[in-house]
């Protein structure tokens, strides 16, 4: 089979397609024929050394496709099950083995590519809006990159919990979108003081929670944006990580709350993983919750696709199709 590979850190020019054996699926394990993998900036991160591999090394962690071949002790996936799965390194493939025990099944309303979309942005942006903070009909969030990948699909959980929300964008388009997507406010974030117009925008009060995917270029700007004893919830560092910060900034900033959660500690029993996989897949069936492919590419073009997302131009998923 075709897998990407790469050998040393670096840009994208260090992602290589090449030829490896077939894996063979091992207890509790499936093999899965690809349909489509994620690409994500946890996968750019990796590649670039900032999240230091083991070398050489395959790339991409999520992806969905269809069984064709069970391991032993597996009784709860089947030859021909479409699946779909979040944390399984090497995704970028034509062939992936995964731990069955990972996978969710993927219902015949929901389209494999739509899958594969919203398996660790999906996840991400419910775990988010149902769990980390609960948002409810009295609060106000703030959503960074509003348009992008997790920000699209978070801005449409946040509403469906009927929040307010406040939606930080940068270009005419993504600001159209946002309000399209039901954004009650947006900031363009590059253009205003982002803490003063939240202020304007909330009567003096501040917001009740920021999701803050940007980092280091926001941090500042994220804390004065919230009210006393709000909640500051970075899950991403698309601009580089936050510096060492003194615990006292939280007090004297209003007794603020602070949390830097990540997905795996969401999903990490397969109970909940299939309750909020689940719960994505109803509503993406019910043509409740709309997922967006920015653009698919073949595994040839898995640089351009690293570089379309380190553009920062994108909107929506970017998807690798074997």
């Amino acid at each position: 089979m075709r897998a990407v590979r790469f050998h040393e850190t670096g840009g994208p020019e260090v992602l290589q397609l090449e030829d490896v054996e077939d894996p063979r699926p091992g207890p509790g394990e499936v093999l899965v024929e690809v349909a489509a993998a994620g690409v994500n900036f946890i996968d750019t991160y990796q590649r670039s050394g900032s999240y230091p591999m083991d070398l050489p090394s395959g790339l991409g962690l999520e992806g969905s496709g269809v069984v064709r071949a069970v391991g032993e002790g597996v009784e709860h996936r089947r030859e021909g099950e479409r699946v779909a799965w979040t944390d399984q390194l090497g995704s970028y493939a034509q062939l992936v083995a995964v731990d069955a025990d990972r996978t969710v099944s993927v219902p015949d309303d929901v389209d494999l590519d739509v899958a594969a979309a919203l398996m660790l942005q999906g996840l991400t942006a419910h775990y988010l809006s149902s769990s980390t903070y609960k948002l409810g009909s009295d609060d106000t969030a703030l959503v960074y990159a509003a348009a992008g990948g997790v920000g699209r699909l978070l801005v449409q959980l946040a509403k469906r919990r009927e929040a307010r929300v406040l939606a930080c964008t940068s270009t005419d388009e993504k600001e159209a979108e946002a309000r399209r997507l039901g954004a009650d406010e947006v900031i363009r974030y590059r253009d205003v003081d982002i803490a003063k117009t939240v202020r304007e925008l909330t009567d003096g009060h501040g917001v009740d929670v920021v999701y803050d995917s940007v980092g280091a270029d926001t941090w500042e700007s994220s804390l004065d944006s919230l009210r006393p004893r709000g909640m500051m919830v970075l899950y991403g560092a698309s601009s580089g990580p936050v510096p060492p910060q003194d615990p006292q900034i939280f007090n004297k900033k209003g007794s603020l709350f602070f949390t830097r959660p990540t997905l795996f500690h969401h999903v990490a029993d397969r109970d909940t993983l299939e309750w909020r996989a689940g719960a994505l897949f109803e509503l993406v069936g019910q043509g409740q919750l709309e997922v967006h492919v920015h653009d698919r590419y073949p595994l040839d073009q898995v640089q351009q696709a690293h570089i379309d997302l380190e553009s920062g131009r994108t909107a929506g998923k970017l998807l690798l199709v074997p």
